[in-house]
């Protein structure tokens, strides 16, 4: 799915047999890649989420392959995001988090967390999927690799914390982050954690 990139993002894509979808996100639930999962024909068991700026390993592809052969496995799986920045994985001041990106079709959703109006960000990416079973975690990183510069970085990340600070108020005045979301649980798995 692309929301109308003005790189080659489209065209590369198609140059590897991958349907492509253009979509408009205007604003409210359901954001991009729910709206995908809602609407399109998806014929696979499983679904993998993936970003135009990550790679999958060798090492990763394998421990996925494995995950989606195990009759009663989970229906769910966290992938660490390794960032990387201009070709350098982070190691002092960086982070690195594990997302639930990979899970049976028709058995995960988006959070519906409380929208912004003021804000023209997509920010599903940073939203967490909520489950219907059982949950596990792949040990190899996803390679999250950012080509964009300082500058992009900084403008990004700045949006995103504002985001997040907006998300906190919410729940520090309301006592939820949206309509549905995923539950703050100390010994949970790790989105549960890092809310």
């Amino acid at each position: 799915m692309d929301s109308h990139s003005t790189d080659d993002t489209a065209q590369v894509a198609k140059s590897h047999d991958a349907e492509v979808v253009q979509l408009s996100y205007t604003e409210g639930y359901p954001k991009n890649r729910q709206w995908a999962l809602d609407t399109l024909n998806i014929t696979s068991d499983w679904i993998l989420l993936l970003d135009a700026d990550e790679v999958v390993p060798e090492q990763l592809w394998n421990e996925i392959t494995s995950a989606m052969q195990q009759p009663n496995g989970a229906t769910g799986y966290l992938i660490t995001k390794g960032f990387h920045f201009l070709g350098q994985r982070f190691r002092f001041g960086g982070f690195s988090f594990a997302l639930l990106l990979l899970f049976r079709r028709g058995q995960a959703r988006f959070e519906e967390l409380v929208h912004d109006p003021a804000s023209v960000l997509d920010m599903e990416v940073h939203e967490r999927i909520v489950v219907n079973g059982p949950t596990s975690q792949l040990s190899t990183p996803l390679i999250h690799d950012d080509f964009k510069g300082l500058e992009a970085y900084i403008d990004r990340h700045n949006r995103y914390s504002t985001w997040e600070a907006k998300l906190r108020h919410r729940f520090l005045t309301t006592g939820h982050y949206g309509t549905t979301a995923v539950k703050a649980r100390l010994f949970g798995n790790a989105q549960e954690r890092r809310r």
